[in-house]
């Protein structure tokens, strides 16, 4: 027996070692349930970073997260850490080639190590989720260029699969937690990879786990709250038409927290959706103008019933971006409610965070609870009965005060002013302050008429206050409306409006290069120049600027080898490919790119990708190249037509010697002589050229093409034409 026993036990302790290593089985099932410890009852709070960005050609983003992520995570100590998406930059340093560097990988995975050994919390708790750059010329997953799934901690920790989700649990409440990751299957290149591609099965997979606690037994309250990389206003639709919103709705979610936007675009990039019961208007299906989709006014008797509490709902919070902004959030769910603060480390360290989490911002609450509970109190009295606030410090804290101020008068005048108390608990991860106040005091018509402070001070005379937020007790919702900026990628569903603007532009050409022609064959010489002139009298200015504008047209139409030509370039675009290239990696083989996206080929079989994500090349080249070559062209063919009228009409009336000519007609034969117009008009084709060559030197770099070989009618038509038409608009 012993020498068996020498040889079992080897292997028994390798067991025990792997054991020991393996992720945690608490973390590693989905409907297994994390109890919160060392928070306050029914609070718990989770930290969100995202759009890293770290790079070989900016070390100081990965240097800075070291500096100040670690020492903010031990002093905030969360539940969990989600870091949705772009974890690697996977850019050449002049920006225009997009691929994976295993070089930034190897940073990440060094810096998330040391994080998370500064911040003592267990890397179990981090979920880092993949964003567009992450998949940047990935042709398979887990292949050679994957490495996400070498270097990630989710990789690490042995969680794979495209959906993610770990539950908490506070005095009784339930708070979910699912992470999404709707990166392409099939990673291409940038420009190409844009949008997040959710499939019809990661949708079936992300409503699984968000109802794995909808059962009859089950009857504790769930906070559902989902994370991921890209904003529902740059998602596609999956293969069957549907969209990851509907899923959100059905499971009314406190709140979807997104990055990908970064905070260059503006710090309101915030979204509230809710399921309308009337048929939605047209419009809604490319675009929301404002924050709040469906504004409704509060009924003045509030239905107490369960079922009236239920509405379909979610708040889309896009986060700023630690690449440039170094950002990071603290989402804190108390008792069901949900608040969120963004801490700015751009000018450093901070030494005092505050998370106020009662009474709830009322420009980014929920509608479900909020004025439920202030008309009903289904949540009792004691929720609505104290302020509270959360607060992190390295040192001890001496007071945290809160103050109320009313902004009726024109100014904001406080109006509560009170010190608040610390609520003890043992091993305590994060102090709750609160104080008891006549909440019936604040009620108020108006959404934003009181506004909340809190501040603190440590040990050593630091004080720090929090962001002013207005607030409403009984539930009524401060409207916040978008800058152009904001609206611009926020409100406008991108994948839907791509194929309705590209047939309003291709619309557009058609009708700029038919009717005009149709125009010549129905009326012949009456639609020319010299029908406009004879009859500009008569007009009014606005008929006379529309003539003149369909005259330009028409004179395009009547130089038939330029027509023609751009009849050909457009049916051309339609049909065939606009280029060739490299859209994974240079070593794979060429791809084709169209208007509907790229052709690849996988097991000898073709299939579409990169749509809408191709938009980015199509747009620009019809809306900044194609239409103002067209319309130049077009000033062009009228200028030839117009000056050889004044130059014919000049030669006759210099045989009469007694002609005097007015100072309009000298300031005009001034104008002409020079041909001014057609110079101005020449520079305007050098501005288009430039912006044709920066889209194309682009594409060669992105896709490692080359012009001649790969797509010279893309890259060559519009300069040759517009070279052909200056030397065929030059004489008269």
């Amino acid at each position: 027996m012993a020498p068996h026993g020498n040889r079992l036990l080897p292997l028994l302790l390798a067991f025990l070692a792997a054991a020991a290593s393996a992720p945690s089985s608490v973390y590693g099932d989905e409907r297994a349930v994390v109890e919160v410890s060392g928070a306050p009852d029914g609070v718990v709070w989770v930290v969100q970073l995202s759009d890293l960005h770290f790079s070989v050609h900016h070390p100081e983003r990965a240097y800075d997260f070291r500096r100040y992520v670690g020492p903010a995570l031990a002093m905030v100590n969360p539940d969990l850490v989600f870091i949705t998406g772009d974890l690697t930059d996977g850019k050449s340093k002049d920006l225009l080639t997009m691929k994976q560097n295993e070089v930034e990988w190897i940073e990440y995975r060094s810096t998330m190590k040391d994080v998370i050994e500064r911040s003592k919390l267990p890397s179990r708790i981090f979920y880092d989720l993949r964003g567009n750059h992450d998949s940047f010329g990935v042709p398979t997953s887990g292949g050679d260029y994957d490495f996400y799934q070498k270097y990630s901690i989710n990789a690490k920790s042995g969680r794979q699969g495209r959906v993610q989700s770990v539950t908490l649990e506070n005095s009784g409440r339930k708070h979910l937690f699912v992470g999404f990751d709707s990166t392409m299957e099939i990673g291409l290149r940038g420009p190409t990879n844009l949008f997040g591609h959710p499939t019809d099965k990661q949708l079936i997979e992300l409503d699984q786990s968000l109802s794995q606690w909808d059962t009859e037994f089950d009857k504790a309250p769930v906070t559902k709250t989902t994370v991921g990389h890209f904003p529902l206003s740059f998602s596609a639709l999956t293969e069957s038409g549907k969209s990851i919103k509907d899923v959100f709705l059905k499971h009314s979610l406190a709140a979807y927290m997104c990055g990908h936007l970064h905070s260059r675009f503006g710090k309101n990039l915030k979204r509230y959706y809710h399921r309308i019961t009337q048929e939605p208007s047209l419009y809604e299906h490319y675009y929301q103008f404002n924050m709040h989709q469906g504004y409704a006014i509060q009924s003045s008797k509030e239905n107490c019933s369960e079922e009236a509490a239920h509405i379909e709902e979610f708040w889309e919070w896009e986060m700023g971006d630690w690449r440039r902004r170094r950002t990071m959030r603290i989402l804190a769910i108390d008792d069901g409610y949900v608040s969120f603060t963004d801490i700015d480390f751009s000018l450093g360290s901070k030494s005092i965070i505050i998370v106020p989490t009662f009474p709830l911002d009322s420009r980014f609450m929920q509608r479900r609870s909020a004025p439920r509970d202030f008309s009903c109190h289904v949540k009792g009295a004691s929720t609505f009965d104290t302020v509270r606030a959360l607060v992190f410090s390295r040192q001890e804290i001496v007071s945290v005060s809160v103050k109320i101020y009313d902004s009726r008068p024109g100014n904001l005048e406080v109006v509560f002013d009170t010190e608040m108390k610390r609520v003890s608990a043992n091993e305590s991860r994060g102090d709750m302050y609160l104080v008891p106040w006549n909440w019936r005091a604040f009620a108020d018509p108006s959404p934003n008429r009181y506004w909340l402070q809190i501040e603190v001070m440590d040990i050593t005379g630091d004080t720090s206050v929090s962001q002013l937020r207005p607030f409403s007790v009984n539930g009524l919702f401060a409207k916040v409306s978008w800058t152009w900026t904001e609206f611009f990628v926020m409100g406008i569903q991108w994948a839907s409006l791509y194929h309705l603007t590209l047939r309003c532009a291709l619309a557009l050409i058609f009708v700029m290069l038919l009717v005009p022609r149709a125009l010549i064959v129905l009326f012949k010489d009456q639609s020319g120049y010299t029908y406009l002139r004879a009859n500009s009298s008569q007009w009014t200015l606005l008929k006379y600027l529309v003539g003149g504008f369909i005259w330009f047209f028409i004179e395009l139409s009547r130089t038939i080898l330029v027509w023609s030509f751009l009849w050909v370039y457009i049916i051309y675009l339609l049909v065939f490919p606009w280029l060739f290239g490299h859209p994974l990696t240079e070593d794979s083989g060429l791809a084709y790119m169209t208007y509907r996206g790229w052709t690849l080929k996988r097991s000898n079989e073709a299939f579409h990708a990169g749509s809408p994500d191709v938009m980015v090349i199509v747009l620009p080249h019809l809306c900044f190249v194609v239409l103002p070559t067209i319309l130049i062209l077009a000033a062009m063919a009228a200028e030839r037509t117009a000056f050889r009228e004044h130059y014919f009409s000049q030669s006759g009336k210099k045989k009469d010697d007694h002609f005097q000519k007015s100072r309009r007609q000298v300031e005009r034969d001034s104008l002409w002589s020079g041909r001014w117009i057609r110079k101005i008009l020449i520079v305007l084709c050098l501005v288009v050229l430039w912006k044709h060559w920066k889209q194309c030197r682009g594409l060669v770099k992105a896709y490692a093409m080359n012009p001649l070989l790969h797509s010279p009618v893309y890259f060559y038509f519009v300069p040759a034409l517009i070279v052909f038409s200056v030397y065929k608009t030059s004489s008269i």
